[in-house]
């Protein structure tokens, strides 16, 4: 069967196509209702089937008798670490980590706090949670206590499970004083806090919350896998918003069991047995869907690596573990393959290990530019494919799906519509674009199944963020076009939403921190091209008529206020003093003009601003900073 055949049946016969991808798992209860509508009339999947994640995951390939086949190699540059765990490994320790949440007093519909490190007890932690029905959000541990708190406000977790400690490069993190002081922060109180000791010398305040999880799991009975509906959300995950307020993507569990199912086969080629690393974080929905779910759904192994794809210790480490581990597939954002590129430009480590189990690199988080591309093909020969998707669909809305056929890769495109999503491209009454004309990404309703169900108590902020703009569609947020094959290429944001090395950061939040200093009468955070992490945030400041205090004291200030309430994970570093803001005659700041500035780029000034003298004000600031 090819992909067009395929991909036409999936739109034109959804119930039928998805059906037929549901019946290749194991349900407790098989659905018989497909596709239906929720009490907001949005469209839901497998509404009456019954199942659990954890199970599929796990506990069925012991049944099958694949038990001491591996499920995960962790692969710790940092601790200098390898350690592999079997199927029945990972079981034993999910299923008593269940159990011991059990005797904490969680039950079904419960929500849990999982603030962990790249480690394997980050993946225990969230299959123990899929395994008894409580919803999981896994928050980045690189974010500072006030994002965490705002996090545990919103999802009102019973319990956090966190370690003791993360290892950035060089430098120890003790996560219990963030945890600790995120609970102070917060008006929701956690009952209890999960501490994973990693024995690595952080510090860690003792609470009267405290329970240690070595000790937890030696005392607790393993706990059996409990049914599920099949929109019982497994988890909630946080993404940033552009009114500064981070937004909690829920996700179900069917329709993301059969889409990850599906995906792991058709897009990423993957058979079972195999070995599938995503380079990401556990904290990322890249870290949710091909770290811990997908590739154990599908019997792959899985890579959990803490390191760097440079300085752990040099350029060759993804190369190491990659002839290693013998991996198949890596999925990787463009950054990590920048860094390897600037340090080692010539490809020598490259040639220094045995790669013939490496068969295709997946990129995805950022827009990949040719060049990244073309270095990577020319060192590693094998197919190097860009693929998009976001937070909100959970997995891919185009790929070249190569498990079903391989098509020509035109450089520079995502490549074409994956089953189940409708693309289009709309301009701003609504029309569809022809070929090459650029507007907003689109995608018909009903999303396949695996995209978000809803925001976390925020139904009216789900619909004005995605299904207001365009009656019967989903809004991406994106800008991009079609060519005349049907290839889609994704030109970027068209929000205030910016993307630092594949991580998706509000420049309204740091808008907000910015403008809280004493010295700032007023600023715009923009996101401006980096040649190794696709974009890094830039801000202009407007300084009060009073502020008595040098420009250099003033960024390092403002950059530790940034680090210190969002988290080292922006790269914010610079600031660009001016006397006034472009903005339109309304009041609203031109930010995409002062990106386009910045950036060097053409630029049209907009009929709507309001002095455009303020145009060559900015073009003089900027090439005085060059």
């Amino acid at each position: 069967m090819n992909y067009s055949h395929l991909f036409k049946q999936s739109i034109e016969n959804p119930e039928s196509f998805w059906r037929e991808q549901a019946d290749q798992l194991e349900w407790f209860k098989n659905p018989a209702t497909i596709l239906s509508q929720n009490e907001y009339n949005y469209p839901q999947w497998f509404a009456d089937g019954e199942l659990n994640a954890c199970y599929l995951a796990i506990d069925k390939h012991i049944k099958d008798g694949y038990g001491d086949s591996e499920a995960i190699i962790y692969d710790s540059p940092v601790t200098q670490t390898v350690k592999k765990y079997t199927f029945n490994d990972v079981k034993t320790e999910v299923a008593k980590l269940a159990g011991g949440l059990l005797s904490l007093g969680l039950k079904k519909g419960d929500t849990a706090v999982v603030y962990m490190p790249m480690i394997p007890q980050a993946l225990f932690a969230m299959l123990a949670c899929a395994r008894i029905g409580v919803t999981h959000s896994v928050v980045f541990g690189g974010f500072a206590p006030n994002e965490l708190a705002v996090r545990i406000d919103d999802c009102k977790p019973k319990v956090i499970i966190t370690a003791s400690s993360g290892i950035e490069v060089s430098r120890l993190i003790a996560y219990k004083p963030l945890v600790d002081e995120a609970i102070e922060l917060a008006i929701h109180k956690p009952d209890k806090v999960i501490l994973f000791n990693r024995k690595l010398g952080a510090k860690i305040p003792a609470k009267h919350y405290d329970i240690d999880y070595g000790t937890l799991i030696y005392e607790s009975e393993e706990a059996e896998c409990i049914p599920v509906a099949s929109t019982h959300p497994l988890y909630i995950l946080y993404t940033s918003g552009t009114t500064g307020k981070p937004k909690g993507i829920v996700r179900d569990t069917g329709g993301y069991v059969t889409a990850l199912k599906f995906s792991m086969t058709s897009i990423y080629n993957m058979k079972p047995g195999e070995v599938f690393w995503a380079a990401s974080d556990v904290g990322w929905v890249v870290g949710h869907s091909y770290i811990t779910y997908g590739p154990l759904f599908n019997r792959n192994t899985t890579v959990v690596f803490e390191g760097k794809p440079v300085r752990t210790p040099n350029a060759s480490t993804f190369w190491r573990v990659i002839e290693e581990h013998k991996v198949s597939v890596l999925f990787v954002a463009p950054t990590a393959i920048r860094a390897i590129k600037q340090d080692d430009p010539e490809g020598e480590f490259i040639k220094q290990y045995d790669l013939s189990a490496f068969r295709t690199l997946f990129l995805a988080g950022e827009r990949c530019d040719i060049a990244t591309i073309n270095w990577f093909k020319q060192h590693v020969p094998i197919p190097a494919l860009d693929h998009f998707w976001q937070t909100e669909t959970g997995w891919a809305m185009a790929a070249p799906m190569i498990g079903i056929e391989e098509l020509p890769v035109v450089l520079g495109s995502v490549g074409k519509p994956v089953c189940g999503y409708n693309l289009q491209i709309l301009n701003e009454e609504g029309q569809e674009l022809g070929p090459n004309q650029e507007g907003y990404v689109v995608t018909k309703l009903p999303l396949p199944p695996g995209t978000l169900l809803d925001l976390w108590n925020d139904h009216e902020r789900f619909v004005s963020g995605y299904l207001s703009q365009y009656n019967g569609y989903f809004f991406t947020g994106d800008g991009g076009y079609k060519d005349e094959n049907g290839n889609i290429f994704i030109t970027g944001r068209v929000d205030d939403v910016i993307n630092v090395a594949g991580h998706r950061l509000s420049t309204a939040d740091m808008e907000e921190n910015i403008s809280s200093h004493p010295a700032v009468a007023e600023c715009a955070v923009v996101g401006i091209q980096d040649e190794l992490k696709g974009q890094i945030p830039l801000a202009l400041v407007i300084r009060k008529k009073n502020a008595d205090i040098e420009h250099f004291q003033l960024e390092y200030e403002l950059v530790q206020l940034i680090r210190d309430r969002i988290g080292a994970v922006t790269s914010f570093k610079r600031v660009i003093e001016v006397d006034r803001l472009p903005k339109t005659r309304s009041g609203k700041i031109l930010r995409k003009l002062i990106r386009t500035i910045a950036d060097g780029k053409e630029f049209q000034i907009p009929s709507t601003i309001e002095d455009a003298t303020v145009v060559d004000e900015l073009l003089g600031l900027f090439e005085q900073k060059k």
